[in-house]
């Protein structure tokens, strides 16, 4: 008789959004790694995720329906790239701490070379090991897998310089992608817009949030809030 396969402990970068929640069901579809934990950047004050703006709260709503621990890593508002990188260099040891022994992270990157190549140089810097379950994927045909799969999310963060704020807190739906102006990637990976993810096979359970307002930050990013219920 085979010995039963040991699984490699991974840790996910978990912005909150719907590609790292599409790398998680991704990566539980595979029976060499076991997801432990998710590491997420929050700004202090804001007491909310950097970039994507999801409340603290929803995203551990988020981390209860994966069954999985969230490791929160916190940078200080307007913080620099230098500080950023501590800050996640810390993230990590903690979750080592927590997990010893765990050295392999996985990212949600679709195809973007520099920022892969930056995360490389970061992760071999920091001795560890990235993964990209989701890297080089037809974004056009991945959000239709995600929508038809099962995911649900909406529109968090829309930067204004590449698509309307009107688009600001819709559902990420086959209607948006019909709705995308010629030039805006399906899964808004050169930044055009960022989700909050919902439900989906990756959940034991779906999220209960309503939406809130939409207010501009930086006269460029179009925040729709959402709150849990």
């Amino acid at each position: 008789m085979l010995p039963p396969m040991t699984r490699t402990p991974i840790l996910l970068s978990w912005s909150g959004g719907k590609d790292a929640a599409w790398t998680l069901h991704a990566l539980r579809q595979r029976d060499d790694v076991e997801v432990v934990g998710l590491l997420t950047t929050l700004t202090e004050g804001y007491d909310r995720v950097a970039m994507q703006g999801i409340r603290r709260d929803v995203l551990q709503a988020q981390a209860r329906a994966a069954g999985i621990p969230v490791i929160e890593a916190w940078m200080p508002q307007r913080a620099d790239n230098d500080t950023y990188e501590r800050v996640f260099a810390q993230g990590l040891e903690d979750a080592r701490s927590r997990f010893p022994g765990l050295r392999d992270i996985a990212f949600g990157d679709l195809f973007l070379e520099d920022i892969r190549a930056y995360r490389d140089a970061l992760c071999a810097q920091l001795g560890w090991t990235p993964h990209y379950p989701l890297f080089g994927s037809d974004t056009t045909q991945l959000a239709r897998e995600m929508i038809d799969g099962g995911l649900r999310a909406w529109l968090c963060c829309v930067d204004t310089t590449q698509l309307g704020d009107a688009f600001a807190g819709r559902a990420f739906d086959a209607a948006l992608l019909r709705d995308l102006p010629a030039g805006v990637d399906p899964c808004g990976e050169r930044g055009e817009f960022h989700t909050l993810a919902a439900a989906g096979p990756m959940f034991n359970e779906p999220l209960q949030v309503r939406r809130g307002e939409t207010v501009l930050r930086d006269g460029r990013f179009a925040y729709t809030d959402f709150i849990g219920d």
